[in-house]
């Protein structure tokens, strides 16, 4: 069951098979010849000095694969020196993954229909020391995760939420995760809401689920610090299309105003290459890390980062690229390109 919700995807599962097979049909153009006897893959996000370009993306309950949970995930990423963004949903609090470990850390937010509770736990992460809001935006209602369904997910109590709203919902119709989004989750929640946001913290805040153009021009008039191109791990709107694939459309819309981070069907090191010629300034990492995490606990999530990066500096030699800066749009051919010329 616990498999089934961090694999599975939303209905027909042609998003989470896309995300993946998207980054496939682009090709790396190498540049040969070049003096790459020293490779730095490090580079900053929101300012924030990291190893390389990738972070841990919010992931709910990591209790789920690991009796440590969140605690062991975010160990891993202080060791690695890598940013880890922690879910609304963790199994741990999270004053107790801030304490377990100094590194830089996000929140990620759900907006409740009670205001007051998003807010009191944004409040609580901005006092332990988290350092941006992730507001995720595509989630007015739970997508149709039909394994959940299927396997009448039951999700165990979530500790954030301690004292303030019961987390335990009965329904006779599949999911209690689905229910209990339903119940809680505000609908109603829109760009005008932002100000909102802005009014009860002084970090900055990020969008995640940007898919669009159009939208990526209202998270700029609207004031946010940046924008996650991403499809919920393609949990929500299934036929969404894969992120890569809109990835430079979004890029090209906010014109260098605030970073464009990529979330979704990451795997190898050369994925992040091709995300980062297309105008990333950083990718996600979500279900690598969860599997890394149930296979072998804090170590397991080292080794994934470690894997990644591995790969990335290796692509970077082989491609001709010394650092981050390097990559450019021309080591890379999409679908939509036109063929290199014959000489």
């Amino acid at each position: 069951m616990y498999y089934d919700y961090y694999a599975g995807g939303a209905e027909d599962q042609y998003t989470l098979k896309e995300n993946v097979e998207a980054f496939h049909r682009i090709n790396i153009l190498p540049r040969v010849l070049v003096d790459v006897g020293k490779i730095d893959i490090s580079t900053s996000i929101l300012g924030y000095r990291t190893s390389a370009p990738l972070m841990i993306a919010p992931t709910g309950m990591h209790k789920l694969a690991h009796p440590e949970g969140e605690v062991a995930t975010a160990r891993a990423a202080a060791a690695c020196d890598t940013i880890m963004a922690v879910s609304f949903s963790s199994s741990c609090p999270l004053e107790e993954v801030a304490s377990s470990c100094n590194a830089i850390r996000f929140f990620q937010l759900y907006v409740y229909k009670r205001r007051d509770i998003s807010a009191l736990l944004v409040q609580r992460a901005e006092r332990s020391g988290f350092k941006a809001v992730i507001l995720t935006a595509d989630t007015p209602r739970l997508g149709r995760r039909e394994a959940d369904i299927k396997n009448k997910m039951i999700a165990p109590p979530l500790r954030n939420f301690d004292g303030l709203i019961s987390t335990d919902v009965v329904t006779d119709k599949g999911s209690n995760l689905a229910a209990y989004a339903s119940a809680t989750f505000d609908a109603s929640f829109c760009w005008k809401d932002i100000t909102w946001l802005k009014s009860i913290t002084n970090l900055p805040i990020l969008i995640k689920g940007v898919l669009t153009p159009e939208d990526a021009i209202k998270a700029l008039e609207v004031g946010v610090s940046g924008i996650i191109v991403s499809n919920h791990g393609a949990r929500q709107l299934d036929y969404s299309p894969a992120t890569i694939s809109v990835l430079e459309e979004v890029v090209e819309a906010v014109q260098g105003k605030i970073p464009v981070l990529l979330d979704g069907g990451v795997r190898r090191g050369t994925d992040i290459f091709k995300a980062l010629a297309l105008g990333a300034q950083a990718v996600m990492i979500g279900r690598p890390v969860l599997f890394g995490l149930a296979a072998n606990g804090e170590y397991g999530v080292k080794r994934v980062i470690n894997m990644l990066k591995e790969e990335l500096e290796l692509s970077m030699a082989l491609a001709g690229t010394c650092t981050v800066k390097d990559i450019t749009r021309g080591h890379v051919r999409t679908q939509h390109d036109r063929p290199l010329c014959k000489i």
